[in-house]
């Protein structure tokens, strides 16, 4: 099933505004008159399709809510980032650099920490980048649709560069939702070898279990989890808080590595070897694009409160305070966090970092779900089975295919490392790749969006850049010894994601040009007396002009045509959500044939029975045990590109795309259609 009964991902433009407050009352579409739009009510729409955003967050929230958000952002979007002091001070005394916990050398790390942590997080990301919102949405493709809105002279089409970079930096996040898990959770088992040593030899079998039973329970939702997420965290947090602040207290001279003077001194002195220790600071200030994409659910000021009450201030004393025990005990570099604790403290410490690594995957995981979801709804990504896990939030969904990727490349990854200092080479190139990416498109966001002065938006972005740039180039440097592996899932993500834009708007040029005008069709209609039978027929089209493709195919085979037929086409809007108010147009074309314009955001998903009983109810007949849904069924055949073609592809481009669209989820599924009620009608389309 492709492009004829498909998500179109092309907006006209004229429902992505804000709705209107007032609402005027019962509408009757047999009254309109042929080519006169009407949009349906608010009050037409049922209970389920009237909530169907995945959240309704305050904009502002307040007191008890703002308390309840910030908790609950602590573990979906601080998780991750909140795990790395178990393992990034480790990797930077470790054996792959040979650098020795001297006190020059564990001040200089501190200093580069502090600032990392400082400039990427607190100012580029919380300062600035959480201010790039889509009416409150954020991430890669939210950033894509707010730069290039179409219906406007910037469209994705000619976005040129920006959209392929944007796409490969969301390519990218697929291979660190791979690695991030992996790493999280070997982290905290490698604490097996201080809390329990007998278990250490089975550090990797262990591991891969814990990973196994999370992605084999993804099925089942993370309502009961997400909420344990903010708890968990919040428990880690302080745990780490108070571990690092007691060995402050025996070296209270660590905290003069707040000094960025130090960070200068340590490159100095370290030369090209500080370069690549960046590879394993690079941890410490990473995840930002989780903080970003989690924007839509939490809104920015319970992540900037969460951030600079307890996040920040819990990772600054956890990383001093190993560096304040490395300055008492050189030999604790083999695992500075463990060894903070006393020894009694040991088993529920491994209990608790292994319950915060579970968080910290689990918000990769439901991360790469919500972004599946909006590349499927702008085009980008074949449809897949989208279930949806809660019946109160929208947001909450699982899609099998997308987790069963993540599990086996998980699983293989943790195989093929078996430690954290194998894997730390793989760790972050995928990241610092999308916050190079980010950076280039905050630039155009604060140009077009904030009407910035040229100089002004340069020269922020060039500071990012700078910055980006420098730990990006750290981890490019081990490209041969791991960091290959994100790097080439994400090149081939991102050729997929490509092809299948490209070669949906090929399908569909060549759809449109076997296309009749409508009101020749209809004219035929009325001359030739085709016998009407009783009840409704709609019509499946990604195009909202002229005739389908599959209603002349069936006119052509059957004859005859329903009473009511309905050309129903589902649009997505360059916005996260769409009111109910802006969701359902209609317009009477004569002849007993009606358009049907269904547009959703792309962080929503479609569902036609809905629109229908607001078609119903607008004074069109579309009882569910009277109407029959017509879908088209293309046999895709490569051919060479022909001289008149727009979009070109070579034809192994196209043999792939022909593949992906026999794979892609049908139509009557992706839609919430009854199967009992459609009739598919096959056709042989050269592309």
């Amino acid at each position: 099933m492709t492009d004829d009964a498909s998500t179109s991902s092309v907006s006209d433009g004229s429902n992505t505004g804000p709705a209107k407050d007032d609402d005027p009352g019962p509408v009757n579409a047999l009254d309109a008159k042929p080519g006169e739009v009407i949009r349906a009510t608010t009050g037409m729409f049922p209970a389920a399709a009237a909530s169907s955003g995945h959240h309704h967050r305050d904009p502002d929230p307040t007191g008890k809510r703002l308390a309840i958000l910030t908790l609950t952002a602590l573990g979906v979007v601080y998780g991750d980032i909140g795990t790395s002091p178990l393992y990034s001070v480790k990797e930077i005394f470790g054996h792959l650099y040979g650098l020795q916990p001297t006190r020059e050398n564990v001040f200089g790390v501190l200093s580069l920490i502090v600032w990392a942590l400082t400039l990427v997080v607190s100012v580029k990301y919380v300062s600035f980048v959480l201010r790039a919102d889509n009416r409150g949405e954020g991430g890669q493709f939210a950033l894509l649709a707010l730069i290039f809105p179409r219906g406007t002279p910037h469209s994705f089409t000619k976005g040129g560069i920006f959209v392929a970079l944007a796409l490969f930096g969301t390519a990218l996040l697929y291979g660190d939702g791979i690695i991030t898990p992996a790493m999280s959770v070997l982290g905290a088992m490698e604490g097996l070898e201080f809390a329990i040593p007998s278990l250490a030899a089975y550090i990797v079998p262990i591991t891969v279990v814990i990973l196994g039973t999370l992605f084999a329970v993804q099925r089942f939702g993370t309502d009961l989890v997400g909420k344990a997420f903010g708890p968990i965290t919040l428990v880690w947090f302080i745990t780490i808080a108070v571990l690092g602040a007691a060995e402050i207290v025996r070296q209270p001279g660590i905290l003069a590595a707040v000094n960025p003077w130090y960070a200068v001194q340590f490159v100095q002195a370290n030369g090209s070897l500080s370069f690549f220790v960046l590879d394993s600071v690079v941890p410490v200030s990473l995840k930002n694009e989780a903080l970003y994409a989690d924007m839509g659910h939490f809104g920015a000021r319970p992540i900037r409160l969460a951030w600079i009450i307890l996040v920040f201030p819990a990772l600054l004393l956890n990383y001093f305070g190993q560096g304040a025990l490395l300055l008492e005990n050189p030999a604790a570099a083999e695992n500075p966090f463990f060894l903070l604790a006393p020894s009694w403290f040991l088993v529920p410490l491994l209990i608790i970092a292994t319950l915060a690594a579970i968080v910290a995957s689990q918000a990769m995981i439901s991360g790469a779900f919500s972004t599946t979801r909006q590349g499927i709804a702008l085009g980008f990504i074949p449809r897949l089975e989208i279930r949806h896990t809660s019946k109160v939030e929208e947001g909450q969904i699982y899609i099998p295919e997308v987790n069963w990727f993540i599990a086996v490349g998980c699983l293989i990854v943790v195989l093929a490392f078996r430690n954290t200092s194998n894997l730390g080479a793989a760790y972050g190139i995928a990241v610092t790749g999308t916050m190079l990416i980010t950076s280039v498109l905050f630039y155009l966001v604060a140009r077009i969006r904030f009407r910035w002065e040229p100089w002004q938006a340069l020269l922020l972005s060039g500071l990012f850049l700078v910055v980006d740039l420098l730990f990006f180039g750290a981890n490019v440097v081990k490209l041969m010894h791991g960091g290959w592996v994100p790097m080439a899932l994400g090149l081939v993500l991102f050729l997929l994601m490509l092809t299948w834009k490209r070669g949906r708007a090929l399908l569909t040029q060549r759809l449109n040009e076997g296309t009749m005008p409508i009101d020749l069709f209809l004219d035929g209609v009325e001359k030739s007396k085709v016998h009407r039978v009783s009840g409704t027929a709609v019509f499946m089209t990604s195009s909202a002009d002229g005739v389908p493709p599959v209603l002349l195919h069936h006119l052509k085979h059957n004859k005859v045509l329903h009473e009511r037929v309905l050309l129903m086409s589902v649009k997505t809007a360059d916005v996260p959500e769409t009111t109910p108010a802006e969701r359902v147009r209609v317009m009477p074309l004569g002849q007993g044939f009606w358009r049907v314009i269904a547009t959703y955001g792309f962080m929503q998903t479609p569902n036609i029975p809905q629109v229908l009983e607001v078609v119903d109810q607008m004074g069109i007949r579309a009882k569910p045990m009277e109407t029959s849904y017509f879908l088209g069924r293309e046999r895709l055949i490569p051919v060479a590109n022909r001289a008149n073609d727009r979009v070109k592809l070579p034809k192994w481009r196209k043999v792939i795309f022909a593949l992906m669209a026999r794979n892609a989820r049908g139509a009557t599924a992706f839609f919430g259609i009854p199967p009992n009620r459609v009739v598919e009608l096959g056709t042989q389309i050269e592309f």
